[in-house]
């Protein structure tokens, strides 16, 4: 293997992602968008995920490179941090510089440089619908883009690990009974704002999945308290009065909204919360983002039938709904929350494994069943 070697997976994906990035910004310039990136063609797409691949297999002093490329120019990024002399896009000059850059919202800018590609800089601040390959693990790449908030949410379009290939399905937010979580996540049709309540369930999902211990988290809803019937009682670390912190970050000014300040509180708030899931047992917040309990345990609603199968699927394409028992889904965490959306059916459990998959259980009314969603590519 040499530093320039092909690497079969991005020839593969490259044309589906240039596609994607050429289709979504040439219908944002028909809607009359300003600040829009421009399309990366197939030859650079391919050679921004080779060089993002074959960093990722290296070693800066025993640490794992965590690298984002952006395909930007400086004259596209508020205040650029320029190198005096650019850097060939090479493996080794990436994992050389990456510990300058691993910090979360860092970008290394990439940009024509004569007939091949080079790294200028870095920036904190890149256009709409700007490609950005990110190295999440040793062979693991997110393309993803830019939804053009603020708050710097983006949208992952394809997962790359090895020699697997994960494309995004943008239709799957079409679906009937689509959780509005999933929509979110998949950010294609309704870029929504960071702040508002589907996405710091979002937040949450993602603070759960990083703490690496696994965990559930139960939303039910706030009109009605019929959520008790499937949980063991006494709650071991029940919550009276419910822990508000987070619904009252929620209900603040939407101007409050743009302030760092802010942000970084509710940062902490989701914080704080997605680590109680790591407790055995759920963790249960209702419709309004109050905190009712921790550690609970679920149990089947008397008089209701024991759940012995739910439709899996994962937004992606290719994809084929799969009818499963809940426990082949990662064991009695998960099967505890199927049945618990099974015997509760306006009420949503996020599960995270160990291992990082992460499912969104809900009621499907269409096919009235117990519908998992896996959504651990959206998250990465």
């Amino acid at each position: 293997m040499t530093e320039t070697a092909a690497y079969p997976a991005a020839r593969a994906v490259a044309p589906k992602v240039h596609a994607h990035f050429a289709r979504h910004v040439g219908e944002a310039r028909q809607r009359g968008e300003d600040n829009l990136a421009a399309v990366p063609d197939v030859a650079t797409v391919e050679t921004l995920i080779e060089a993002a691949f074959w960093a990722s297999l290296r070693r800066e002093e025993n640490y794992m490179p965590r690298i984002s490329l952006a395909f930007v120019s400086p004259a596209q990024s508020s205040n650029p941090m320029l190198f005096e002399k650019s850097l060939p896009l090479e493996p080794a000059k990436l994992t050389k510089v990456s510990p300058a850059v691993e910090r979360a919202g860092i970008h290394l800018g990439v940009w024509r440089n004569g007939d091949g590609l080079s790294v200028w800089g870095t920036t904190r601040s890149i256009p709409t619908f700007c490609i950005v390959v990110e190295v999440a693990a040793p062979g693991l790449l997110v393309v993803k883009h830019h939804r053009g908030e603020e708050s710097g949410k983006f949208v992952n379009v394809a997962v790359i690990e090895g020699d697997q290939v994960k494309i995004v399905n943008e239709g799957a937010s079409r679906l009937p009974d689509c959780p509005a979580l999933l929509t979110s996540l998949l950010g294609f049709d309704a870029p929504g704002s960071w702040p508002d309540s589907v996405n710091v369930l979002i937040q949450l999902a993602v603070s759960m999945r990083a703490h690496g211990r696994g965990g559930l988290l139960l939303l039910v809803p706030t009109s009605n308290d019929t959520w008790r019937e499937s949980i063991v009682r006494p709650i071991p670390y029940a919550i009276v009065p419910p822990f508000s912190e987070l619904a009252d970050l929620r209900g603040v000014e939407a101007a409050e909204k743009h302030h760092r300040a802010w942000q970084d509180a509710v940062e902490r708030a989701v914080e704080a919360i997605a680590g109680l899931t790591a407790v055995d047992g759920a963790t249960i917040l209702n419709n309004d983002y109050q905190l009712l309990a921790f550690g609970a345990k679920i149990a089947r609603r008397k008089g209701w039938a024991q759940i012995d199968e739910v439709t899996l699927t994962e937004p992606i394409e290719g994809d084929v709904p799969q009818q499963v028992h809940p426990s082949m889904l990662g064991g009695t965490r998960h099967l505890s929350a199927a049945q618990f959306v099974h015997d509760q059916r306006d009420a949503i459990a996020l599960v995270a494994s160990q291992d990082g998959r992460f499912t969104v259980f809900a009621w499907s009314p269409c096919a009235e069943t117990v519908h998992a969603h896996r959504v651990e590519t959206l998250l990465l």
